[in-house]
Formats: structure tokens, C-alpha cells, sequence
């Protein structure tokens, strides 16, 4: 900084001396800019140097050793990454002539889509409910008249004798087969509610 200044005043003064030789005004007034730039600059420096002289040598050295510390810092995480892939590729058992085959665990296979198949039809055979019983006229006019008891299950349209093997594990309803039928509830084909009740009644 001080060879710039130096440079400068020595720049301002020739320029000044060939103003005065000359006696053009230009050159004066280039010298001045100079002079003031120079002056500037000075100004510059010494508020930079009175700042460094107040935080103290303290500070630079502190400033010195940040610097250090976070220069350590990058390289140890720099460094990190290549010792986990190591400690990793440790931790991996050996398989082939030097590892044993039995410590390395065996993936578990997916059930064949087969086997989940049947389960899922079976589930989906269970939730239909079953066909409509085709009623005689001569049946249907017995029935209506009944009082004998039918079971529902909520929300299935079919009514059912109670030893209906599609009631299994399923919550029922006690209900007169009348009144069942005024409900919109049509008779089960698998147990066939209908001709039971009405060829017992006859």
C-alpha cells in the first residue's frame, strides 16, 4: 500500500512540475486527483492498522487458529465417510472359501401368489351371500302367514333356518319369517327356509 502512495506523490509532483513548465491548467488539476487518491488511500491504511492494534495480536491469533481448527474439521469429514465404509465393509460377512455360508442370512422368499389366491377367493366366497330360494306358489302362500322364526344376518338380503351352515361365525338376528318377508328379505338357497317352514306346517 505504501509503494502505491509513493507512487502516486511522485506522479502528482512530476505532473505539477509540467504544469508550471507548460502553463496548462490540465495538468494541475490531474496532479491534485492524484494527490487526493493518495490521501485516501493513507486514510485507508490507517484505519486498517488502527483496527488491527485495537482487537490486539489476541485476535489474530485466534482468528489464526478458527482458521486451523476449521480447516481439521474438513478433512476429518472429509476423512469419516471412507472409515464407515470400512467399519461397513467389516461388518459384511465373508462368503466363498474364507466365510461360512450359515452366517449369512437367507432372504425371505414372497408366498407364492398361489397360496395368497385361495385365500382370497375362499374370503370372497364367504362375504357372498348365497342365491335366492325359488319359492313354490303353493309354498309362498304358507309362509307368508307364518310366525315361525328365521335368522338374518345385518346387512345380507337373505333370511336363513338357524342350522344354516353360511350363518357360521356370523352374528344373527331372531325374526318372524313374516316379517321378514314384508322387510324385503328373500329366502337363502342354500338352507331353503321356505319349503322347510311350509312342509312342516302342512
Amino acid at each position: 500500500m505504501l509503494y502505491i502512495v509513493l507512487l502516486l506523490v511522485l506522479a502528482a509532483l512530476g505532473l505539477l512540475v509540467t504544469a508550471l513548465i507548460t502553463g496548462t491548467s490540465l495538468w494541475a488539476w490531474v496532479s491534485i486527483g492524484l494527490s487526493v487518491l493518495a490521501g485516501l488511500l493513507l486514510l485507508v491504511d490507517w484505519l486498517r492498522r488502527r483496527k488491527r492494534a485495537d482487537r490486539g495480536p489476541d485476535a489474530e491469533e485466534s482468528e489464526d487458529s478458527e482458521a486451523a481448527d476449521s480447516d481439521a474439521a474438513e478433512e476429518k469429514d472429509e476423512a469419516v465417510p471412507a472409515e464407515e465404509d470400512a467399519e461397513q465393509t467389516a461388518l459384511i460377512p465373508a462368503t466363498g472359501e474364507l466365510g461360512d455360508p450359515a452366517d449369512v442370512p437367507e432372504p425371505e422368499l414372497e408366498k407364492p401368489a398361489a397360496e395368497a389366491e385361495p385365500q382370497s377367493e375362499a374370503k370372497a366366497v364367504r362375504d357372498t351371500p348365497p342365491g335366492v330360494e325359488e319359492t313354490a306358489p303353493e309354498d309362498l302362500e304358507v309362509v307368508k302367514e307364518l310366525e315361525d322364526e328365521v335368522v338374518v344376518v345385518d346387512e345380507y338380503p337373505r333370511y336363513h333356518l338357524v342350522d344354516c351352515g353360511w350363518l357360521s361365525g356370523r352374528d344373527t338376528i331372531p325374526i318372524g319369517v313374516g316379517e321378514a318377508r314384508q322387510l324385503g328379505f328373500t329366502p337363502c338357497a342354500r338352507c331353503g327356509p321356505d319349503a322347510v317352514l311350509a312342509a312342516a306346517h302342512r
